[in-house]
């Protein structure tokens, strides 16, 4: 894959765990264990394949509403995950960005964490890892809306909760749903979309490879239409 054709910012929902540890007779936290693990092998991947920027679903809004076992199952996965995979990615030049709402009922021993992890990976250059937690994509234009005292767009921005990201160029949703599930909704404005049907922890390098191949052939379909 030609450079000029590899997106820079790849944004993924990654949905399915849940139901892929039913099918095998698994606990939901035995699924979202196995989604965090692919989450890291297909990070690794995305650098490997020259995407500067990788957003990952993580935890949105939405999911507090979720059983009270599974809520803290995923918080405690999210800080063991952090812990164990921070020095590594650190090694591998990965910077860590966590981008949500940070205030309660988030733990203060998590927000310790994605602090700490942001701090020790802060000078990394290799690819840009942002991690959604407690985000939802219409509390963050509120919040930049509330910010707002400018004309432009690039003033919106600086009220998101990165404003140095850039627009994903191509957004993928595993699992099969056909949705962006209030994910990145400013930033998306012009990506393209890829729905897959593997469910998450299934996610393989030959899916996003596929996917990849995909968002070239539209490029490429674009391009030629405008000669």
């Amino acid at each position: 894959m030609a450079d000029h054709e590899t997106p820079r910012h790849v944004a993924i929902i990654t949905d399915g765990n849940g139901r892929w540890a039913k099918r095998r007779g698994l606990s939901v936290a035995a699924g979202h264990r196995a989604g965090a693990e692919n989450v890291r092998a297909r990070l690794r991947d995305a650098a490997e394949l020259g995407i500067r920027e990788l957003s990952v679903y993580a935890f949105s809004t939405e999911n507090w509403s979720r059983s009270a076992r599974e809520v803290l199952d995923l918080i405690r996965l999210l800080e063991e995950y952090i812990d164990n995979v921070t020095p590594e990615l650190h090694s591998e030049g990965v910077q860590l960005r966590f981008i949500g709402d940070r205030a309660r009922p988030v733990p203060p021993s998590l927000v310790q964490k994605m602090e700490s992890a942001e701090r020790l990976t802060a000078g990394n250059e290799r690819v840009t890892f942002f991690v959604p937690f407690n985000y939802g994509g219409r509390a963050e234009i509120i919040r930049a809306a509330a910010a707002f005292d400018g004309t432009s767009e690039e003033k919106f921005r600086d009220g998101l909760y990165a404003p140095d990201m850039h627009d994903p160029e191509l957004v993928i949703r595993a699992g099969g749903e056909r949705r962006l599930s209030n994910f990145l909704l400013w930033q998306a404005a012009q990506s393209e979309l890829i729905f897959r049907d593997e469910l998450w922890p299934d996610f393989s390098r030959e899916c996003l490879e596929a996917a990849l191949e995909e968002y070239q052939r539209r490029l490429g379909a674009r391009q030629a239409s405008r000669l």
